[in-house]
């Protein structure tokens, strides 16, 4: 395992990545704060109305972040074609998060969401031209199994909301694939760009549909966008801290938190092929997270390897 980066005047390399895995955990925690305040509010309004309040008031909280960097290099995007693929798929996964949670445990949501790495590594050699050996591609088959059995299929199981599970999370996994070969833009720009997808087909959404939102209800509106913002500063700031293969794992923490939350703020009681096929999801999900550091350090793979998958359709 490589050093934590020594970049913090005056921070030693064992508290800078200590102070790492915190700022990771806190991340991860307020990622499935966002999630459990998300499910609750899709229970009264629709998902586009809950997207386009959440798509403001996180623009609202990246404005400062973009004029620190300069509102002209928002305007300015490498290979805009790729920059628009990635936006779609981001808006189609988020609309697909919202609308799975509101017929599903998070605990499910999640760990389909959480399987997004796996189908990363599944489809890198066609697209990125990656190699995968075969202890990934067992680990891939692996995680698929996992998927299954989490899915449980069959004629009564086998439900729309299972199946736009899926599809999201597929959507979600290519949006990371594009983020690898958009490595170069600015994480703002990213961030910016796909809250301006969501938000504008959300307000598509809210121009046929608008039910209105009680004072309360509007102030949970506005903390899933602040809320998700500062679980990503949290999570950006973990990874320069701290070497991602310390960090990057705890992504795995928001299946601890689907289910705590999900039992106490929803009364979901966990299926055992959830727990099961989760168990799959997340070893085998580690386990390529790990090879491809290995193969990283060793210089046999070029692609960062740094994928952290978080809740609601937010990647950092």
């Amino acid at each position: 395992m490589s050093a934590a980066p020594q970049t913090l005047t005056g921070t030693s390399v064992p508290s800078a990545a200590r102070t790492g895995v915190l700022l990771m955990l806190l991340g991860m925690l307020m990622f499935s704060l966002n999630d459990v305040m998300g499910k609750w509010l899709v229970s009264t309004y629709s998902v586009g109305q809950v997207v386009f309040i959440r798509s403001i008031a996180a623009l609202i909280v990246l404005v400062p972040f973009l004029w620190l960097n300069g509102p002209k290099k928002i305007m300015e995007v490498d290979r805009p074609r790729l920059q628009l693929a990635r936006v779609i798929l981001s808006t189609t996964e988020v609309f697909a998060f919202y609308f799975a949670v509101v017929y599903l445990p998070l605990a499910d949501v999640m760990t389909y969401w959480l399987a997004a790495p796996i189908y990363v590594a599944a489809v890198s050699p066609l697209v990125l031209k990656e190699p995968v050996g075969w202890r990934r591609w067992s680990a891939i088959i692996v995680g698929f199994i996992g998927v299954v059995i989490a899915l449980e299929p069959s004629s009564q199981a086998l439900t729309p909301q299972a199946v736009i599970s899926i599809l999201g999370s597929m959507a979600f996994a290519f949006m990371l694939l594009l983020g690898r070969s958009l490595r170069g833009t600015p994480d703002t720009t990213l961030v910016f760009w796909q809250i301006v997808g969501a938000g504008l087909a959300g307000f598509v959404s809210v121009t046929i549909e608008w039910t209105p939102v009680s004072l309360r209800d509007l102030v949970l509106l506005g903390l899933l966008g602040v809320v998700a913002m500062l679980a990503h500063v949290l999570v950006n700031r973990a990874l320069k801290l701290a070497d991602a293969a310390t960090v990057a794992p705890l992504q795995y923490t928001l299946l601890f938190w689907a289910i705590l939350f999900g039992w106490l703020v929803f009364g979901d009681v966990p299926r055992m092929s959830m727990l099961i096929g989760s168990g799959f999801v997340v070893a085998s999900g580690l386990f390529i997270f790990f090879r491809e550091q290995q193969l990283k350090r060793q210089g046999r793979l070029k692609a960062p390897a740094e994928t952290v998958v978080t809740g609601s359709g937010e990647a950092p």
